[in-house]
């Protein structure tokens, strides 16, 4: 009785290590739509009330742990019964994160205008407008984490695609609760910024003092890190979905061996990115036409 007791402690001893070194592998491979998550949660929760956007930032927490509470048992269950579509599913999410980096490029370099959108303040609308355009902008918010939510997941499980079923669970789903707190905490944190600068600047006293300087400098860097934050996570977005197509498509593994995988992985997923944002356009432009000829 008492050797099959420390037994039992043992073999779960081996799944905690085995966890442990695969949850590492697994968010080395999610960082980089971790980072474009962080970008875009971080965007769509600023431009509130300042009363607003903490509450805020929680419905689409809670949002967020509901779309992943809905994605992990899928995920599982075609892990478990179809392998091979979780593979299929990951070339797929490389095309999108591809596409995405890409247009994001695109739209950098090539000169076209954008509607101004106005900040949701007390002064512009009514208490009961405030609420309706908060509502959308939330579920927007939740629809785009639902899209990441997959990419994350199908990622760390493709990092344990062959490995115990009860070792796959325990580690995408660490990886699943790490990306919501630790997401939307730094979201949280980065929104807050420019509040916590204003409240130092009005505390203090001095015109030149150490606190003023601060304050200010928090209120200045709020619209720059999200700046800086797009930009890397769009770099992320291609690093990640070339490592996708290198690791699950056999062409591109062995294409150019003799380069260094990033900038191999870079270039691939620079160039199928707008492989596909060409194709895109293309079919764009042909409903345009079909719609202005009816």
């Amino acid at each position: 009785m008492g050797s099959g007791f420390f037994a039992l402690l043992d073999d779960i001893a081996a799944i905690m290590d085995d966890v442990a070194v695969m949850s590492k592998v697994a968010a080395k491979k999610t960082a980089g739509i971790l980072g474009d998550d962080l970008a875009v949660n971080a965007e769509k929760a600023s431009g509130f009330a300042s009363s607003r956007e903490l509450p805020v930032l929680w419905a689409i927490s809670k949002g967020s742990l509901l779309n992943k509470i809905i994605i992990l048992p899928i995920a599982f269950l075609l892990s478990a019964f179809f392998p091979i579509a979780i593979m299929v599913i990951l070339v797929l999410g490389g095309l999108f994160l591809a596409y995405e980096g890409a247009e994001k490029i695109y739209e950098f370099i090539v000169p076209h205008g954008h509607e101004e959108s106005e900040g949701i303040t007390d002064e512009v609308l009514t208490e009961e407008q405030i609420l309706l355009v908060e509502k959308e902008k939330v579920k927007s918010a939740i629809v785009t984490d639902f899209i990441l939510s997959v990419e994350i997941v199908i990622i760390a499980l493709g990092t344990v695609i062959g490995k115990p079923l009860v070792s796959q669970i325990i580690t995408v789903s660490i990886i699943a609760v790490i990306a919501t707190i630790g997401v939307y905490g730094i979201v949280a944190i980065i929104v807050r910024m420019d509040e916590v600068g204003f409240k130092m600047i009005q505390s203090s006293k001095k015109e030149k003092s150490l606190l003023k300087s601060i304050g200010n400098v928090l209120v200045q860097a709020l619209p720059k890190v999200i700046k800086a934050l797009t930009i890397i996570g769009t770099i992320a977005l291609i690093m990640v979905s070339g490592g996708l197509f290198v690791h699950n498509i056999e062409f591109f593994h062995h294409l150019l061996p003799n380069f260094p995988s990033i900038i191999k992985e870079f270039a691939i997923g620079l160039i199928i990115g707008f492989i596909v944002l060409a194709i895109v356009n293309l079919f764009k432009k042909i409903f345009k036409k079909k719609e202005s000829a009816v």
